[in-house]
């Protein structure tokens, strides 16, 4: 099965302009492509796992991706799927989350000398100037069009800022910019980015002529899969110290039965022949294919050696694997009040609640054991004796963490 074949197969394109030269460019090697990543946080969350996955498969098919880090973007932010305007960065900021993205992408993308480059379009952007742009690009859209935009449509009714509307616009140039300058024949995107895909075509076609050679294919669920980066607790991170490997894990064991093939289409590097004997698998067996996702995606962030030692910690809580890989945290003596600290201050401590406030209600609803007896009192305290020993704070089924003594 060639890449785009495979591509349709794992449910990954929802939309495409061109269908047959696309095909003919992705199977052939000879796309050229991008996908931009605004630096939103210092952390690439699993949000973006499918657009990186994608990008790999991709550039493993022998053509060659083109990371566009939105330094210049940024400064706007996107308001697709949005209901309200984005917190205004610094440039510092943006800077720093630029600079972290690119150490995460490095796991997934190769780079270097004829393979994939990275760019930022701040470099373009920052510096053009405001009638420029408007004379240059301004003339070649049409605001009753953009209007209609799904990116727009949510944000109408709450206000639709004027600096927000820029942003088609902003995009639209990066795709004009990069085929000028890098040759890049194919953007990416997710089903919410469309309209702003199109703009960006659209701009080349009107700038360079309607032989310009420019196409656009969009991926199924990446909205969806943007919401994956979320949980009850906050955003699962691709940073080992914002999520640990630990936690990463258990977010994909604990996926959805409904979800849990659709998964492993999308995002694992596992044949599709092996994936497709699941399909009949229920019950237990789900189970077994909800530890293969988790095990392979870990595998795939954070190396071999973390994706065992969840995998074997995780089977520790339930009385299987090497209980000695239960994650562990350590306790300095300048954490201590009178010797001891609160079960509370340890759910805090290892994150396995948000804040304080969080912690004492799942004490108050019975959702918190201290080495297998339930917590009832939300003051109960942890000796230095019994850190020195280790103990087992656990909080529902599947979040555990084994706190001891620092030496």
């Amino acid at each position: 099965m060639k890449i785009y074949e495979e591509l349709k197969a794992r449910g990954l394109i929802a939309q495409v302009t061109d269908e047959s030269e696309i095909r003919e460019l992705v199977n052939e090697g000879k796309a050229v492509f991008y996908i931009g990543f605004d630096p939103t946080a210092d952390s690439l969350h699993v949000g973006h796992f499918m657009a990186l996955c994608l990008m790999k498969r991709l550039q493993m098919a022998g053509n060659r991706p083109i990371v566009l880090i939105g330094g210049g973007t940024g400064h706007i932010g996107d308001p697709s799927g949005r209901t309200d305007m984005r917190s205004m960065m610094t440039s510092e900021t943006i800077a720093h989350n630029c600079e972290c993205f690119k150490a995460q992408m490095e796991r997934f993308i190769e780079f270097g000398e004829g393979k994939a480059i990275m760019v930022n379009n701040a470099d373009w952007l920052l510096d053009i100037k405001y009638v420029d742009m408007l004379r240059d690009v301004g003339a070649c859209f049409s605001v009753n069009r953009m209007l209609t935009a799904e990116c727009y449509k949510h944000r109408m009714e709450k206000g639709l800022s004027f600096l927000e509307f820029n942003y088609m616009i902003m995009q639209s140039y990066d795709f004009y910019h990069l085929f000028k300058e890098y040759g890049c024949n194919m953007q990416f995107g997710g089903d919410d980015q469309w309209s702003n895909m199109l703009g960006g075509t659209e701009l080349i076609r009107r700038k360079l002529g309607k032989d310009a050679y420019a196409m656009t294919i969009t991926l199924l669920l990446n909205s969806e899969g943007k919401k994956m980066g979320k949980t009850a607790s906050g955003a699962v991170w691709l940073d080992p110290k914002k999520t640990s490997p630990y936690d990463f894990y258990q977010y994909w064991r604990n996926v959805g039965d409904a979800d849990v093939l659709k998964c492993i289409r999308m995002l694992t590097f596992l044949p599709l022949e092996e994936i497709d004997k699941m399909d009949t698998w229920e019950g237990a067996q789900l189970n077994e294919a909800k530890d293969i996702l988790a095990y392979e995606l870990t595998k795939l962030v954070h190396g071999e050696a973390e994706a065992e030692a969840a995998r074997s910690a995780s089977k520790a809580l339930f009385g299987a694997g090497d209980a000695s890989l239960t994650p562990t945290i350590e306790v300095t003596e300048d954490m201590l009040r009178d010797g001891a600290i609160d079960v509370n201050g340890l759910l805090v401590l290892a994150k396995m609640v948000p804040s304080r406030s969080e912690g004492r209600r799942a004490i108050e609803q019975g959702g918190v054991s201290l080495d297998g007896e339930k917590v009832t009192d939300v003051k109960a305290l942890v000796t230095r004796e019994q850190l020195v020993a280790g103990v087992l704070v656990k909080r529902g089924k599947k979040s555990f963490n084994k706190f001891v003594m620092k030496a």
